[in-house]
């Protein structure tokens, strides 16, 4: 196949993986009408249509799902191949495309992109914020981070950030001196609640656990966000519309200031922390290497701290 048959196929995977020609063109710095003339080519060649266009998306038809299973893995060691040659610069260069949930790029990843970047200044990082969980590959994102609950069985998973964490409960102390202080988790079906709904619609269950007893509320309230907008709840709860449940660390400043106080803390709920996960392959890009080594010694140097402090 000539060389600029190779380049249409990758432009026709790249416009897939990205469910659009504007979408793929940010994403690989080409314009959308070179794109869109490399797809026309393609298909052309070939004699049959790969991709529907709609005016919302772009997807591929039975043919076209059929060519990307199989155009995937030659692509991907066609880059890998390419990767090769990183371990022979200094310092890593590329772009490293993260998929990672609201709650991590609020609580802990702000600092440690900042020290990342610092140290591989070559690299390009990509963060993608959705608490909804993407396969990585059709996503175009080389690892992602969630919880332990949210991982595919055949993903390599390592621990980033907080080992532990907990959800607190809190609203203002103007609301508590009007409405009373919960005594019982089952006293917030009385209350006025602050909740968040999943992506997929589905509202979060407020979970409580105190010396091995497990318990789920589902409250009613004014207020329903989602994860991109807590802080809007937050800020609810502060001016007195009711009880917010939270990861502890986002309430925390709050707390500390006295603009909430924490409602039921002997049943707020401690989980595991979040881990970095990517696909178990042998040759892992160089972006994405540095920055699997990068959070290893990060976490040891982290720990270490805390241990002499």
């Amino acid at each position: 196949m000539q060389n600029d048959s190779m380049a249409d196929l990758a432009a026709f995977a790249l416009i897939a993986r990205h469910s659009g020609f504007r979408q793929a063109a940010r994403a690989s710095g080409q314009s959308a009408s070179k794109l869109s003339e490399a797809l026309r080519r393609l298909e052309q060649q070939l004699g049959i249509r790969l991709l529907t266009r709609t005016t919302r998306s772009v997807k591929p038809t039975e043919a076209g799902a059929l060519l990307l299973t199989r155009l995937r893995p030659a692509l991907d060691d066609v880059a890998s191949a390419l990767d090769v040659l990183n371990e022979l610069r200094d310092s890593p260069r590329g772009t490293l495309r993260l998929n990672v949930p609201v709650s991590a790029a609020r609580l802990f990843l702000p600092e440690m992109v900042n020290r990342f970047m610092g140290l591989y200044p070559e690299i390009v990082l990509e963060l993608v914020v959705d608490n909804n969980f993407v396969d990585l590959a059709a996503s175009g994102c080389d690892a992602g981070i969630r919880y332990g609950e949210r991982m595919e069985l055949d993903m390599i998973a390592m621990p980033i950030g907080p080992r532990t964490e907990r959800f607190a409960a809190a609203a203002s102390p103007a609301y508590l001196a009007r409405c009373g202080v919960p005594a019982h988790p089952r006293d917030l079906l009385q209350h006025a609640c602050l909740r968040g709904r999943f992506l997929s619609g589905a509202i979060y269950p407020w979970e409580f656990e105190k010396d091995g007893q497990a318990l789920s509320v589902e409250p009613g309230g004014p207020l329903i966000v989602t994860p991109s907008s807590f802080d809007l709840a937050v800020s609810a709860a502060i001016a007195g519309q009711g009880v917010i449940y939270l990861f502890e660390a986002w309430l925390a400043p709050h707390l500390a200031s006295g603009a909430l106080a924490p409602v039921l803390p002997d049943w707020w709920l401690t989980f595991p922390g979040p881990f970095l996960y990517y696909p178990g392959r042998r040759h892992l890009p160089a972006p994405l290497r540095a920055f699997i080594d990068f959070v290893r010694t990060d976490s040891y140097d982290h720990s270490m701290t805390k241990e002499t402090a």
